[in-house]
């Protein structure tokens, strides 16, 4: 599964760098909302273009997709200066608050990447993890794979209407 999809760690932290200067000051945008960013804007991409931005490989958890090198590309990021995280405590349980420090590097991205994540920005930013984590839970990559497997990018072609992003006809 997905063994075609070369993962691009410089892009991904772009990718993460970006989204972060795009809504990182948002009060409901910790890292669960972030995961979920992350996820539809690669599973987004793929659908409509048959290729994911990152190649990120995505897991199946409780609470949604989780990429699996977000934790190592943000602290690469923070030691590079260009983020800072905040580990805040809030009604017993921590969250995580990430703030951009510099201008993203954007010439790893194209125009139509940075286009997409965007739609995927203004659509589901505003959503609070609980929110969005339950609007995962619906897409078919996410309800087909096992508990803490990897997500099938190629289930994006098989979506709900409401998830689907590409026009077929």
């Amino acid at each position: 599964m997905n063994d075609d999809i070369e993962f691009d760690l410089d892009k991904f932290k772009a990718v993460v760098h970006y989204i972060i200067s795009k809504c990182g000051f948002k009060d409901n945008v910790g890292r669960t909302v972030l995961y979920k960013l992350l996820y539809f804007s690669d599973f987004n991409f793929y659908e409509i273009y048959e290729e994911s931005i990152t190649g990120e490989k995505y897991i199946k958890k409780p609470r949604g997709p989780v990429p699996v090198h977000f934790i190592d590309a943000t602290n690469e990021l923070k030691d590079e200066g260009k983020i800072q995280i905040r580990k805040e405590s809030l009604n017993n349980h921590f969250r995580y608050k990430y703030s951009s420090q510099s201008c993203p590097d954007l010439s790893l991205l194209r125009d139509d990447e940075l286009e997409l994540i965007d739609e995927v920005i203004d659509r589901l930013s505003d959503l609070y993890s609980n929110e969005i984590s339950e609007y995962s839970h619906g897409d078919l990559p996410w309800r087909l794979a096992k508990n803490d497997k990897e997500l099938n990018y190629e289930a994006v072609f098989y979506r709900e209407p409401e998830y689907s992003v590409r026009n077929y006809s």
